[in-house]
């Protein structure tokens, strides 16, 4: 004898509720009846809930760590910092705090003059002097004395953007190129060559040396991409002892027959041929360039390549997983390759434009200055993104700039200007730092150090 299926819940043959769980339905229908229900007897629309007002929402996403809060809190924490070491290689400010108990006024006010007027001149240096303005104002002073501290700032940025660009690329691409230094050497030594051995015409010898000065950072570029792609060989000790043999070449070349001055005895060339140099943008009282034009329009075309080409698109593939990349069928061979020939015509760029520029008009051993270490600084702060190099590049252009005059005015060491690019870039690096000295929001944080540690 079987038994009868025992009703399953919702079904039609289900048992019917007992008495005390049909009114405890009905009441509880009952209530949310007259909750939903208006006395007019029309349905109430339920309260909107209240969005936070903009600037709740401003102040919350400033507050986070993203890129731009990082980026200004590590300048806001290199500032504070380089006060500090301002205060206490300082000895007659240094004096005022053993007597801080009983006078700390002193100590106070002969810090803030110190650390506001160095700063103050950093800025004159760089931006925008206003004794300057008023004097042309007045009449007393010209508008090339109101432009000078842009002026300057633009000429040191010029080849920051070329080398900045060039560890930039090879970046994206999974490589660290830190053989810009040497592309760029190979690049200043060809644009000054074809500058003073070529007789051509203005405008052709100009479009030669800059061209040649590109060839030589391709080709120095080239050797290090065929032998990690070839040989495996790691970009990073092939760049870095390139750096060495493109100095040491530099060094010998400059006193070598047909290249010295011949009215010379130091190691120096002959000049390279005002038909060759750039022109300059405001006049011969001013030193910035065309290069800077240069500068803006090859990160333009390095943004469209990394976002709008096939090749770029290839290029961060490969950067992001080469295996993945040569399993979808793009050659890694020749992306390495590609991207090191880039990213050393842009090394080479750089270098030109110290030569050919107002920089420099001759080959000198420190003609290239620190360029390309430089500009892996500038691309770490840039965040590797083409406009953000160019921003970054800027910044250190107008350090530079103000640093020479908060030397002059101010008796701070220039070298104080390299410990804050330093420091910008340790806190930078370091986002983890920023957030817990700011109390960032941890959540925004932790996403950017792991892209940090990816390598962008």
């Amino acid at each position: 004898m079987t038994n009868p299926p025992t009703p399953q819940p919702g079904s039609p043959d289900k048992e019917p509720a007992s008495e005390a769980q049909a009114a405890q339905n009905t009441l509880g229908n009952t209530e949310r009846a007259e909750v939903a229900t208006e006395p007019g007897g029309s349905a109430s629309t339920p309260e909107p809930e209240q969005k936070p007002s903009l600037g709740r929402l401003f102040m919350d996403n400033l507050w986070a760590a993203n890129t731009f809060t990082v980026t200004l809190l590590s300048l806001v924490l290199a500032i504070v910092v380089g006060a500090v070491l301002m205060i206490i290689s300082d000895p007659a400010v240094l004096s005022t705090y053993s007597y801080i108990t009983s006078r700390p006024s002193d100590a106070i006010n002969s810090s803030w003059t110190l650390v506001s007027e160095a700063y103050a001149n950093l800025f004159k240096g760089s931006v925008f002097d206003p004794e300057a303005f008023s004097g042309w104002v007045n009449g007393t002073g010209s508008w090339q004395a109101v432009l000078a501290p842009i002026s300057e700032t633009l000429t040191y940025a010029a080849p920051l953007v070329f080398t900045g660009l060039s560890v930039a690329l090879a970046f994206r691409g999974g490589l660290f190129n830190i053989g810009a230094q040497g592309q760029a050497t190979i690049g200043v030594i060809m644009a000054a060559l074809a500058g003073f051995l070529l007789p051509l015409p203005p405008g052709l010898h100009l479009l030669v040396a800059v061209l040649a000065g590109a060839l030589g950072g391709a080709i120095w570029g080239f050797i290090p991409g065929i032998l990690k792609a070839r040989a495996g060989a790691h970009e990073v000790i092939n760049t870095i002892m390139l750096n060495y043999v493109a100095t040491y070449f530099l060094t010998w070349l400059i006193v070598q027959n047909g290249v010295q001055d011949p009215t010379r005895t130091d190691a120096i060339s002959k000049a390279v041929d005002t038909s060759a140099q750039l022109p300059r943008l405001l006049g011969d009282n001013l030193r910035v360039h065309a290069g800077i034009l240069l500068a803006v329009l090859a990160t333009w075309a390095v943004a469209w390549l990394l976002n709008r080409s096939t090749l770029g698109f290839e290029l961060r593939a490969v950067g992001a997983n080469p295996d993945a990349a040569r399993t979808a069928g793009i050659s890694v061979t020749r992306t390495y390759i590609l991207i090191m020939v880039f990213a050393g015509i842009l090394a080479g760029l750089g270098g030109s434009n110290m030569v050919l520029g107002s920089t420099a008009s001759a080959l000198t051993p420190l003609v290239v200055a620190q360029i390309g270490f430089d500009g892996i600084l500038v691309a770490l702060l840039g965040r590797v993104k083409p406009w953000g190099v160019l921003l970054a590049a800027l910044l250190f252009g107008a350090l530079q700039a103000g640093g020479n005059r908060m030397q002059s005015y101010s008796g701070i060491s220039l070298e104080l200007v390299t410990v804050l690019q330093a420091l910008i870039v340790i806190f930078i690096a370091a986002p983890a730092l920023v957030k817990a000295i700011f109390q960032l929001r941890a959540a925004r944080a932790a996403r950017l150090q792991t892209s940090l540690a990816k390598g962008w």
